[in-house]
C-alpha cells in the first residue's frame, strides 16, 4: 500500500455538476473502471456539501459554476469539514483567477471538461493518493495571473480540439445535441460536455452566439 491508497478498496467518487447529462455521462465512464465507484451525484454546491457529510467520498469532482453556492465555496466547505475528502475542480474555464480561487479553497486538482476520460481517472487516483493534478492550460493561466505576465494573444478558437471543431461545425449546421450524438456516434452527455467546453473557450453565452462567432471568425470550413 503506497501514497495513502487503501489496498483492495475502490475509490469513492462524488460528482457535482448542475447538468444531469454530464453527471450521468461521467458516472458511466468512471464506473467502468474497476477501482472507481461513483457513490453520489449533486446538482448544486449545497447538495455536494450535504452528500459529502452523508457519503464521505474519497474524491469530489466539482464543477465551479454552480447555482446557489458555487463550486469554490462548496470546495472550501467540504475541505474544512471533511479534510480526508479531496476535491478536483472540473470545469470548462481556465482563467487564472478562477484557478487560483479553486486551489486556495483546497482543491487538489484543476482539470478541464474536455480532458480524455483516462486522464480524468488518473487525476482521481492521484487525488486519492494526495498528489495534485493541474491541466497544462490551467497552469499557464495561473502562472500568468501570478506573475502579471500578459498572455500571448491567441486567435479565437485556437484552443478548440479537433473534436470540438467537429461539434462546432455541426452546431453551425443547426443540429441539436441528439442529432450531433447520432452523427458522431457518441453519447449525448459527451456532446453536452463538448458544447459546454466550446462555449467556454469562445466566451459565448449560448449556442447561437457560438455559431455567430464561428461564422464571423471562420472557425469552421
Amino acid at each position: 500500500m503506497t501514497g495513502g491508497d487503501r489496498a483492495g478498496e475502490r475509490i469513492r467518487v462524488l460528482i457535482s455538476d448542475d447538468h444531469e447529462m454530464v453527471r450521468r455521462g461521467l458516472a458511466t465512464f468512471l464506473g467502468a473502471a474497476a477501482d472507481l465507484e461513483v457513490v453520489g451525484e449533486a446538482a448544486s454546491g449545497e447538495e455536494a456539501v450535504r452528500l459529502c457529510a452523508a457519503l464521505r467520498p474519497d474524491v469530489v469532482l466539482m464543477d465551479l459554476l454552480l447555482p446557489g453556492m458555487d463550486g469554490v465555496a462548496a470546495t472550501e466547505a467540504i475541505r474544512r469539514s471533511h479534510p480526508a475528502t479531496q476535491v478536483i475542480a472540473l470545469t470548462s474555464f481556465r482563467e487564472g483567477e478562477l484557478v487560483s480561487r479553486a486551489l486556495r479553497a483546497g482543491a487538489i486538482g484543476y482539470v478541464l471538461k474536455d480532458v480524455e476520460i483516462g486522464v480524468l481517472r488518473e487525476a482521481i487516483r492521484a487525488a486519492r493518493a494526495g498528489r495534485p493534478t493541474l491541466a497544462p492550460e490551467a497552469a499557464r493561466a495561473l502562472i500568468e495571473q501570478m506573475t502579471g505576465a500578459p498572455a500571448a494573444p491567441t486567435p479565437l478558437g485556437a484552443d478548440l480540439s479537433e473534436r470540438e471543431r467537429e461539434v462546432l461545425a455541426l452546431l453551425v449546421e443547426g443540429l441539436s445535441n441528439p442529432r450531433i450524438a447520432e452523427r458522431l456516434v457518441v453519447e449525448r452527455s459527451t456532446v453536452h460536455t463538448h458544447v459546454s467546453s466550446i462555449l467556454g473557450k469562445l466566451g459565448a453565452a449560448n449556442r447561437t452566439e457560438a455559431v455567430a462567432l464561428a461564422l464571423q471568425h471562420r472557425l469552421v470550413g
